[in-house]
């Protein structure tokens, strides 16, 4: 088996059916219900980073010659310069011949190398990662509820009415791909309320400040995903109260991903956030009709965020673990 560096940016067009025929014959055999990808803009998506970010791949090929799997790490800057987040697909054919503990090895080095000290990773619950990360010495440090919402199932007439149940002195703003200019500010401002808020406060690594969320949206675009974005405004202030997010990818563009929701403290308590995620599924139904679904993630700590979701139907399905492990560690069990 070889290990070579992969290159996204310079990539033709058989290593992208190849990176695209590991990752969906992993879904098949492991998440058959999860949509599978396609090669929209898949080198934007593999190759684009934030300003102060690098990605690293690579991929692992069977005696043949044929591809057995992938990896690719992404190290972060700024304050978070010290850890990185990576991602490793094995072909179920090819499970059990050491292809993920040779990728493994090859981005652990990459990471002693750059100077990072921990480096994670996200994983299914019911996937067989997990006793792959366990023996290895892995920990989780985090565990969240994958929620779904068929957009099928979506109550219109209630979402609808629950979009409207906004009360003065607020109102309801919906932008698709971007912020109007001079709303960056206020935006990064209340959401920079994660990063003292919840479990993982410590370790959230959003924009919470104006020109890393502009950073933000144009790496998003670059990548191939295309931004939703519900905000609250105060009208007495014009300041941003609460606001949610959510992307649609190029590459599997039949499912929606939540990310950030948020309300500042000072307007908590008066039913904005389940304003905003109503008005946002009724503003997807026109610009996504394309959409089957949107996923979503909750702490297990009973999440505010639970109870909203469930009013719109969504529906808890599985456990999503963060493993993390520090390199040097990591290095001395794969060896």
């Amino acid at each position: 088996m070889q290990v070579r560096d992969f290159d996204p940016a310079t990539a033709d067009g058989d290593a992208f059916t190849d990176w695209l025929a590991v990752l969906n014959e992993m879904t098949e055999a492991d998440m058959p219900g999860e949509p599978r990808w396609c090669d929209d803009r898949l080198g934007d998506y593999l190759s684009v980073t934030m300003p102060d970010e690098a990605r690293v791949a690579w991929s692992a090929y069977d005696d043949d010659g044929a591809i057995a799997g992938h990896a690719n790490l992404l190290l972060f800057g700024g304050d978070f310069a010290h850890t990185g987040v990576f991602e490793i697909f094995v072909r179920p054919s090819a499970r059990g011949l050491g292809v993920g503990r040779a990728l493994l090895t090859e981005l652990a080095k990459h990471a002693a190398a750059d100077g990072r000290q921990t480096i994670s990773t996200e994983v299914i619950a019911t996937t067989p990662a997990v006793g792959f990360y366990e023996r290895l010495g892995f920990s989780r440090a985090v565990v969240e509820w994958r929620s779904l919402l068929p957009m099928s199932n979506v109550d219109w007439s209630r979402t609808s009415l629950q979009a409207r149940q906004v009360s003065a002195p607020y109102r309801l703003e919906y932008h698709r791909g971007g912020l109007p200019d001079g709303l960056h500010e206020r935006y990064a401002a209340t959401k920079a309320n994660l990063r003292t808020a919840g479990p993982q406060a410590s370790e959230w690594r959003g924009s919470s400040d104006a020109v890393r969320l502009r950073d933000s949206l144009a790496t998003l675009r670059g990548r191939g995903l295309r931004t939703h974005l519900v905000v609250a405004v105060h009208e007495k202030t014009e300041q941003v109260a609460g606001l949610t997010e959510l992307v649609v990818a190029a590459q599997r563009p039949t499912r929606g991903d939540q990310y950030d929701t948020v309300v500042a403290p000072a307007h908590r308590s008066y039913g904005l956030a389940l304003a905003m995620k109503a008005r946002m599924l009724t503003e997807l139904r026109s610009a996504e009709p394309q959409l089957r679904d949107v996923q979503t993630w909750t702490a297990l700590e009973n999440s505010p965020l639970e109870h909203v979701n469930a009013q719109l139907g969504f529906e808890q399905d599985v456990h999503w673990y963060e493993y993390e492990a520090t390199v040097s560690d990591l290095l001395d069990s794969l060896r």
